[in-house]
């Protein structure tokens, strides 16, 4: 099963656009598309409701995007901008009277119960967030009927989860993708893959490696996501894309 609908929560690189005390011309447009938030996205699928990573923009996000429902947080890797807005899952709590469910590596869940140490104590503090930890790994795994295929990525030398929804594949926080896993990502209708600039980076794909990840792969369609004030301005650089390629932007809503 594919999503229904793709929301494009952020798309910016871990200090988003535009970026404190910075007056280069991308972080001092005016075109809404070069202002970006924390790197998320929202799936509708099956009629279920997932978000990938809770970055510290994660309640803005949300509000932004009218969402009213959490079924599911899937967590790419541990760094804080793919998890420093977990707190704020208390407002589904509060709205669904339930916990949510959050799913993500081992290491991922320690840095989880180390910054938010309260929400995982036996005698908590009434109002911390409720939540139900599920470990995953590199095997496909359920969530409410949604079968999720994981795809194990490289960043630098840490290891990080991609996620595949049917058709649609969601990467970022890459720099390297080893062969078998590829295979993973092939057969696809849209593929998600981050590419922070144009100029080398130890732990990030450039646009030029991204590109030729995507030729490889071949999806009917690709967007481009954690993109630094670096890669230019986005009306720009989508002129200088393949026709099947897009610079993804905040609150891009992708239907199928």
């Amino acid at each position: 099963m594919s999503p229904s609908k793709v929301t494009f929560l952020g798309t910016g690189t871990s200090q988003g656009i535009p970026m404190i005390a910075c007056d280069c011309t991308v972080c001092q447009s005016t075109d809404e598309r070069d202002k970006r938030l924390r790197v998320s996205v929202h799936i509708e699928i099956g009629g279920k409701s997932f978000i990938i990573d809770t970055g510290p923009d994660f309640r803005q996000q949300v509000l932004r995007a009218g969402i009213k429902r959490l079924d599911a947080v899937l967590y790419t890797h541990e760094h804080k901008d793919h998890t420093a807005g977990m707190d704020d899952v208390r407002g589904f709590n509060f709205h669904q009277q339930s916990s949510i469910p959050l799913y993500a590596r081992a290491q991922v869940i320690e840095q989880l119960k180390r910054e938010f140490a309260y929400a995982f104590g036996d005698n908590k503090y009434p109002g911390v967030p409720e939540i139900d930890v599920y470990e995953i790994d590199g095997k496909p795994f359920t969530v409410q009927g949604i079968d999720i295929q994981p795809i194990f990525v490289k960043h630098y030398y840490l290891d990080v989860l991609g996620f595949r929804f049917g058709n649609f594949a969601y990467v970022t926080d890459a720099n390297s993708i080893a062969q078998e896993e590829q295979d993973k990502l092939r057969n696809l209708d849209v593929l998600v893959i981050n590419a922070l600039r144009k100029t080398t980076h130890v732990s990030h794909f450039t646009l030029a490696e991204a590109l030729e990840l995507i030729a490889n792969l071949q999806p009917k369609q690709a967007y481009i996501t954690h993109i630094s004030h670096q890669m230019g301005l986005h009306s720009t650089v989508q002129k200088e894309l393949p026709p099947n390629v897009f610079l993804a932007y905040d609150g891009l809503v992708l239907n199928s």
